[in-house]
């Protein structure tokens, strides 16, 4: 049995959702499909998927080994790409997503840049604030700031996220400025509904300290609650990228200076059921030093 295509026959079933989607894509007969399977559970000494006419499901052996198959998948994809010349120009298009303020502070001016270095490429932008599936959606690469990744999925950390507290001078003007972390109890706080909806967390001189945080706006889109804090609606917290401008310019007050925000990793992320291009390699490369060269976006020590 060549047991690298039975763990993609595998992890193709799963993502598919049943033995004659995975066949059709893969190009095989869907009896060979159970074969592979049959063979992988055998040498394996557990059933990966119950299976009926209706539905499929994993078993614990099956979620335990998806998880592994999909990162063998990924080394021998590597492998695989060990042939191909280095110094090859890239070319092709990436179909990339990320939240709207990710875009708007690094994706958008990384991809100007990279597309200017390597004009045989091309980029397609998909933005929303929400997770996608990237095989569903036909995602090259998804850059997420987050500190919970998925554990089916193969990501690459590019840098870190660092977010300061800020507000408008107007704000403060009406309503005082918060002299201390508990203070943010007391004032109308904005919040993103994916992250520190109601519990701010800090690093501060004494070690972590958190504070429950209320206001009454709140929304899906981190752009949406900048805005509303320039507008002098409340206090928010904000990447240090996106507010950094606003801050120079006087338009934003940072607040708490002595505390830093709990800090997020930024990854690119991609599935494994197809090989990693050249082109992936080197756009992933690009953001890497990109961020590393960048202090907005070096990770805090």
């Amino acid at each position: 049995m060549d047991r690298l295509t039975a763990l993609r026959v595998f992890v193709t079933v799963v993502e598919r959702g049943s033995l004659s989607a995975a066949a059709e894509r893969l190009d095989i007969s869907r009896a060979m499909v159970s074969r592979y399977l049959a063979e992988l559970e055998q040498w394996m000494g557990a059933r990966l998927l119950h299976r009926t006419t209706r539905r499929q499901s994993l078993t614990s052996a099956g979620e335990e080994a998806l998880s592994h198959a999909r990162a063998m998948l990924a080394i021998g994809d590597e492998m695989a790409q060990l042939a191909i010349r280095q110094d090859a120009a890239p070319k092709g298009q990436l179909r990339v997503t990320c939240s709207y303020s990710l875009a708007d502070a690094f994706l958008i001016p990384a991809s100007h840049d990279y597309l200017a270095r390597w004009p045989g490429t091309a980029i397609d932008i998909l933005l929303v604030d929400r997770t996608v599936n990237l095989v569903e959606e036909r995602i090259d690469l998804a850059l997420r700031i987050t500190n919970d990744l998925d554990p089916n999925l193969v990501a690459r950390r590019l840098g870190g996220c660092r977010s300061v507290i800020c507000a408008s001078p107007a704000y403060l003007a009406a309503h005082g400025t918060p002299q201390k972390v508990q203070d943010l109890a007391l004032h109308n706080c904005l919040t993103y509904a994916y992250f520190g909806k109601s519990l701010w967390h800090f690093e501060g001189p004494e070690g972590p300290e958190s504070v429950p945080v209320s206001g009454n706006l709140s929304g899906n889109i981190s752009n949406l609650l900048l805005r509303a804090t320039r507008l002098g609606t409340g206090i928010s917290m904000q990447p240090l990228a996106s507010a950094t401008p606003l801050i120079e310019r006087g338009e934003l007050i940072p607040l708490l200076t002595g505390y830093e925000p709990r800090q997020l990793g930024v990854y690119g992320v991609y599935a494994t059921r197809k090989q990693m291009s050249p082109l992936l390699r080197s756009f992933l490369d690009f953001l890497v030093a990109r961020m590393r060269e960048d202090p907005l976006w070096q990770e805090a020590e």
